[in-house]
């Protein structure tokens, strides 16, 4: 028997505008949380367009120099609904590939590893396929600016 392997279908990509780090610390030993202020953004592709909302952000762990993302926050679609997303995953990259991104340089984003899962809320009925999908992202670092291409395992 052969079994189906997974399909992705691309859903939107958003561009989540940030501020500084602020280092929080704790944890065990060679662990520091962070968190990332959210300050806006936008949401564009074929199945969701709007804006990200600013007040939300990202609690990561970094277990040395390997960041173990939580960020969560609200999107609002062109129409007005509201969405809340909570998306976690995983950042690691290189030492070269990690100066070159806090230099502000654009880094492919095959050079590092960016992945997150997100999950979905929110009750407006023409956004159930949200509610009831697994999305994954690949993200990229563009300066101050995180880009999170979204798409649904089919």
């Amino acid at each position: 028997m052969t079994l189906p392997e997974p399909q992705l279908t691309y859903a939107f990509e958003v561009r989540v505008e940030i501020d500084r780090d602020i280092r929080i610390g704790g944890g065990g030993p060679g662990e520091v949380l962070n968190f990332v202020p959210i300050t806006g953004g936008t949401i564009a592709g074929p199945r969701l367009n709007g804006a990200v909302l600013a007040g939300g952000g990202d609690w990561y762990t970094d277990r040395n120099g390997v960041a173990e993302l939580n960020a969560r926050y609200v999107l609002r679609a062109d129409d007005g609904v509201a969405i809340d997303i909570e998306n976690r995953g995983f950042w690691r990259a290189d030492a070269h590939t990690t100066a070159r991104l806090d230099a502000g340089e654009t880094v492919d984003e095959r050079d590092y590893y960016y992945r997150t899962s997100a999950r979905f809320r929110t009750d407006a009925p023409g956004y159930e396929w949200l509610t009831q999908s697994i999305v994954v992202g690949l993200a990229r670092q563009e300066g101050a600016v995180i880009c999170i291409r979204f798409f649904i395992v089919d």
